[in-house]
C-alpha cells in the first residue's frame, strides 16, 4: 500500500547547503522567466544549483576571454596542491609578447611571478599573460589546451572545447554559457582562498595601471567576480557572481552588442534574481523527516532521514503554495537495513517541476521471530492494525 503524509507549506526545520545534488538531479527553469537581449544566458543559484534563467544555455559559442577562467582554474588547482607557488616565475616568450588584444604588457625574456600573471589574466585580461602561464605549465600553448580539455571533462563541462589559453579567436574554441556557469561555481567553491583575486578592481604592472572590466564590481550589489569577454563574432559577454544576505547568484551572458548593454543587462538580471527568488531551508543532514510503519519487525516504526542538507530555491510567489510530502509503500517489511532508501520526500510548487529526494532508514530493524510474526499477522487480520 502506498502511503503518504502531507506537511504544511515550506516551513519545515532549518537546513544549510544542498549543493550539487539538485543541479545534477533536479534543476529547473521557472515557467515565466524574464526576457533578455543576450543571445545566450543562464543564471543559477550557487547553493542549490537551481537554474533561474536559461536562454540557449547549451549552445557552444566563442567564449572569448571568459575561457581564461579555465586557465586560472588550472593555476588555482596547482597552488592548492602546493605544486606551484605565487612566488614561482615563468619566462615570457616572444609568442606571448607579440600576442595582440588585451595585454598585461610583459617584456620578452622577462621572468614574471605567478602572482602577477594571475592578476594580469584576471584583472587585465592579458592574452600575453595567459600564454606565459600555458607555456610555463605545459611547455607550449597547444599542450596546455589539451590539459584544459581534460580538466573540462573532469569537472563536468560537456559543451566546451579549448584550442588556446586566452580565448583568442580560433576555429572550434567554444563553450556554452552553462559550462561557464559550472566553471564559475567550481572556481568559487573549490578555491575560496584564491577566488578573491577576481574582485580586485585594478592592477599595475610595468608601470601601467589597468582596471577590471567587470562592470558589476563598480555597483553596490555584492559582486565579487568573475570575467568579461568580447570578440567580433560572439559579441560582449560576462560571467558574474554576487552575494546578498548570504545568498550567491551566478550569471553568464553572451552575445550582447555593446559594453553599455552588457553592464545594464547584467545589473538588471542580477537584481531580478535576488528579488524574485528565495532559498528555503528544509532539513539538515541526519534530520528525521517522518516515521514509517514496519511490517513484522521488532520495532513498529522506522525513522525516515535525509542524508544531505536540503535547501530549495523557489520563486517568492510560489512559496505559500509549496507542499512537502513523504511517500512510501508500507508497511515496510522487516528486516530493514540502516541507510536503505525506503521512502521519498516530494516537494511541489506552482510552475516548478516536482523535486524528489530519497529518504533513508534512520536505523536497522530486525525481523520478528516466528511466534512474533504469527502474533502480528493474526492481530492484523483481526483488527486491521499492526499494534
Amino acid at each position: 500500500m502506498t502511503r503518504s503524509r502531507l506537511f504544511n507549506t515550506i516551513a519545515v526545520p532549518a537546513a544549510s547547503a544542498f549543493l550539487a545534488w539538485l543541479l545534477a538531479v533536479a534543476p529547473f527553469a521557472p515557467a515565466a522567466a524574464i526576457e533578455t537581449s543576450a543571445k545566450q544566458a543562464i543564471m543559477i543559484d550557487a547553493e542549490t544549483g537551481t537554474v533561474l534563467l536559461a536562454k540557449n544555455p547549451d549552445q557552444p559559442v566563442p567564449p572569448s576571454s571568459m575561457s581564461k577562467m579555465m586557465t586560472v582554474y588550472m593555476v588555482f588547482e596547482r597552488l592548492k596542491e602546493e605544486t606551484l607557488s605565487m612566488d614561482d616565475t615563468f619566462v615570457v616568450s616572444r609568442k606571448a609578447w607579440k600576442r595582440g588584444g588585451s595585454k598585461m604588457f610583459v617584456g620578452v625574456g622577462k621572468s614574471v611571478s605567478v602572482s602577477d600573471l594571475l592578476r594580469g589574466v584576471i584583472v587585465q585580461s592579458g592574452n600575453d599573460a595567459s600564454i606565459v602561464i600555458a607555456e610555463g605549465l605545459a611547455g607550449d600553448e597547444k599542450s596546455f589546451a589539451v590539459k584544459m580539455n581534460q580538466k573540462a571533462r573532469e569537472i563536468g563541462l560537456t559543451n566546451s572545447t579549448f584550442k588556446n589559453a586566452s580565448g583568442w579567436p580560433d576555429e572550434g574554441h567554444l563553450m556554452s554559457v552553462r559550462d561557464i556557469a559550472i566553471l564559475s561555481r567550481r572556481t568559487i567553491s573549490d578555491f575560496p582562498e584564491y577566488y578573491k583575486i577576481y574582485s580586485e578592481k585594478t592592477f599595475t604592472y610595468n608601470g601601467i595601471r589597468q582596471g577590471n572590466r567587470n562592470p558589476l564590481l563598480y555597483r553596490n550589489i555584492g559582486a565579487d567576480g568573475l570575467k568579461t569577454g568580447h570578440t567580433k563574432a560572439a559579441g560582449y559577454g560576462l560571467a558574474a557572481s554576487a552575494q546578498r544576505d548570504g545568498r550567491r547568484l551566478i550569471l553568464v551572458l553572451n552575445g550582447l552588442p555593446t559594453t553599455r548593454v552588457r553592464s545594464a543587462e547584467s545589473h538588471r538580471l542580477m537584481a531580478w534574481g535576488f528579488r524574485e527568488f528565495r532559498n528555503f531551508k528544509l532539513f539538515r543532514k541526519g534530520d528525521t523527516v517522518d516515521e514509517a510503519q514496519v511490517w513484522l519487525g521488532k520495532d513498529e516504526t522506522v525513522p525516515l532521514m535525509v542524508d544531505r542538507d536540503v535547501t530549495l530555491t523557489l520563486p517568492r510567489r510560489a512559496r505559500r503554495k509549496a507542499k512537502v510530502k513523504v511517500v512510501y509503500t508500507g508497511p515496510i517489511p522487516a528486516p530493514i537495513a540502516k541507510g536503505a532508501v525506503i521512502a521519498t520526500l516530494t516537494i511541489t510548487a506552482p510552475d516548478v517541476p516536482t523535486v524528489r529526494i530519497p529518504l533513508r532508514a534512520g536505523k536497522g530493524v530486525e525481523r520478528l521471530g516466528l511466534m512474533g510474526r504469527l502474533s502480528a499477522s493474526l492481530r492484523y487480520l483481526l483488527w486491521g492494525s499492526l499494534k
